[in-house]
């Protein structure tokens, strides 16, 4: 029987230097829950449930507004929060006994109050199996011949904040959704019913067109819920990201130290910058994306290394159509260790098939290719997007060919559901086995 359950949240003061005030928490979050796997900064014109071209490799969830505030006679203003996902997701692996299937229901259900500058939100998040022959990651559940789906039963709490916001500033703190640029390092792995928050304080703030946010977390809630050994890991996370746009231009860079109590082989710390923009070529509009960043041991870490990230892309779009290649590289430091993306929304990047969500210590390259299309949307028509993309996946260090994997998807909105079908097939040479995974999907929000 499923029970409330939670830790206990951390609650700190912070303060921001002057900015531009951000937007409402509410609406915010609700941007960032419609596209868990997606990129703040992609392109303004990108399909609500269909990730952007230019800087993502995962398809959008659905998402929607928060419902109109509610003014009560104290001057608060109560907003609900509700959104329901049901899946079906089955898993293949030549490297397990048995074909996994699981139908699972995900609910979060929330409130937020906000006054003034003032606002605090709650929500928890359930979810159920109404079919689990499934590995679902607990111990002891009697599924282990099965491939593991990351979808565990749970209710927990899954975010409690206080925010301020100042004029110019805002300062949250509490159990909170993190996610940064295109949440390649820190994110909230929307893909997973379960989210991953982090118990932090926060502070955002902007000064033109620079925006400053900095984060310390002492937790960090993962994706495998309340029963899980595995529920939380504790730490000292300190986040922090700077950006500058001008016009179709951003660039950020970023600082990430990460130093686990009991997760040791994934302490760290990160640097790095990443910069994209759009430009047009007569009919074509071409978008790119280039990032560089270095990674060491810190804290509590058992290997001393040093290793490099590269992350190129560019994409041509003409009329429905979008193509794109890329390049992205996890490097490695001789076979000792590798470049590491702890805190990261994962299923976005190097195939959706999950094959690499811990880095191999030979390292990863993974060359890609994307063609995209939306279809319709117009006079209110709903539009379908359509995606398929080839990886080709190699080590950094010694040669090896891990091997190759195709994904495809279909997604489309009926009024408040999005609608998606998805479909991986990992080919493997010389790392894993050979995978085929296939979901179907609808999500409402309320």
């Amino acid at each position: 029987m499923m029970r409330f359950h939670h830790r206990p949240i951390l609650f700190a003061a912070a303060t921001a230097s002057s900015a531009i005030a951000p937007a409402p928490l509410a609406a915010r979050d609700a941007a960032q829950d419609a596209a868990p796997d997606a990129a703040p900064d992609a392109a303004p014109d990108a399909p609500a449930h269909v990730a952007p071209d230019a800087a993502n490799r995962a398809p959008r969830q659905a998402g929607g507004t928060p419902a109109p505030a509610v003014h009560t006679p104290d001057a608060w203003r109560l907003a609900p929060l509700f959104t329901a996902r049901l899946r079906y997701e089955g898993v293949a692996s030549e490297g397990a006994g048995r074909h996994a299937e699981a139908v699972t229901l995900r609910a979060r259900f929330g409130l937020e109050a906000r006054r003034d500058g003032l606002s605090l939100l709650v929500e928890g998040e359930g979810t159920a199996a109404l079919a689990d022959g499934y590995n679902d990651t607990l111990p002891g559940n009697g599924a282990e011949p099965f491939p593991v789906i990351a979808d565990p039963e749970t209710l927990e709490l899954n975010r409690a904040q206080l925010s301020w916001r100042g004029g110019p500033a805002t300062v949250t703190v509490g159990r909170q959704r993190i996610v940064h640029g295109n949440a390649r390092f820190v994110g909230n792995v929307g893909w997973r019913q379960n989210e991953q928050t982090f118990d932090a304080v926060r502070g955002e703030a902007a000064i033109g067109p620079v925006a400053i946010d900095f984060a310390y977390a002492a937790a960090q809630r993962t994706i495998f819920g309340a029963y899980s050994p595995g529920e939380s890991h504790d730490g000292d996370f300190w986040l922090a990201s700077g950006t500058v746009r001008r016009g179709p231009f951003e660039g950020r860079a970023f600082a990430y130290l990460v130093d686990y109590d009991r997760r040791p082989a994934f302490s760290s710390q990160t640097y790095g910058a990443i910069a994209s923009g759009a430009t047009a070529l007569g009919r074509l509009e071409l978008r790119y994306r280039a990032g560089y960043a270095v990674q060491s041991d810190h804290g509590s870490g058992p290997v001393a290394y040093r290793a490099d990230y590269v992350d190129a892309e560019v994409a041509a779009a003409s009329g429905p159509f979008t193509l794109a290649a890329g390049y992205e590289k996890l490097g490695s430091d001789e076979g000792v260790a590798a470049f590491q993306t702890p805190l990261a929304t994962l299923h976005a990047f190097n195939g959706w098939a999950d094959m690499f969500l811990a880095t191999p210590p030979a390292g990863l390259r993974d060359r890609h290719v994307r063609l995209s299309a939306r279809f319709g949307g117009a006079d209110g028509e709903a539009a379908i997007d359509a995606q398929i993309a080839y990886h080709r996946f190699d080590s950094d260090y010694a040669d090896i060919a891990y091997g190759q994997e195709w994904n495809l998807s279909l997604g489309t909105r009926l009024g408040p559901v999005a609608l998606l079908a998805k479909y991986a097939h990992y080919d493997a040479r010389d790392f894993g086995a050979d995978t085929r995974k296939f979901w179907l999907q609808a999500e409402y929000a309320f």
